[in-house]
């Protein structure tokens, strides 16, 4: 007679470990390869195709413990126009499908200039972001934000 056991451990229960910092000065940094727009819309992923990339590249080279705030000041100090208060910064991870032999785009999370927001501290490790992977930025202006669907009322 063979017995079955069940787990009856819920998602809750189960204890993530907590992400180790980086050691900055024995660690060697990674080289980041960023991918801007001013629009407010990432790069459609068929421009990272056969091994073409977008034009518009910024190197950085930094950890994988890189918090998304910490990011957004180094793309600040490239692009003052980026300074002002207000502007949003919208960040995604392209990375390739090794079964299907096509990149994919994964939203990470959003910053956004002069406030403090929930994904502040979120680091590319925490996203599952693998060295050779790409970040992609949207950058919209603060005048340009693009409205919130829940609060257009149509005419």
């Amino acid at each position: 007679m063979m017995a079955v056991v069940e787990s009856r451990v819920t998602q809750e229960e189960i204890k993530k470990e907590p992400e180790q910092p980086v050691d900055r000065e024995k660690t060697c940094p990674l080289l980041l390869r960023v991918f801007t727009t001013n629009n407010g819309r990432h790069h459609r992923v068929d421009e990272f195709t056969r091994g073409n990339v977008p034009a518009n590249e910024l190197q950085i080279y930094t950890w994988t413990d890189a918090t998304l705030k910490e990011l957004t000041s180094l793309v600040k100090e490239v692009y003052p126009e980026a300074r002002k208060k207000g502007t949003h910064f919208s960040f995604a991870t392209v990375y390739p499908d090794l079964k299907t032999r096509v990149y994919r785009v994964k939203n990470i999370g959003n910053t956004v200039s002069g406030q403090k927001g929930t994904d502040d501290s979120m680091t590319l490790k925490s996203q599952k972001f693998k060295i050779g992977d790409y970040l992609d930025i949207a950058i919209t202006a603060p005048n340009r934000a693009p409205p919130i669907l829940g609060r257009m009322r149509p005419y």
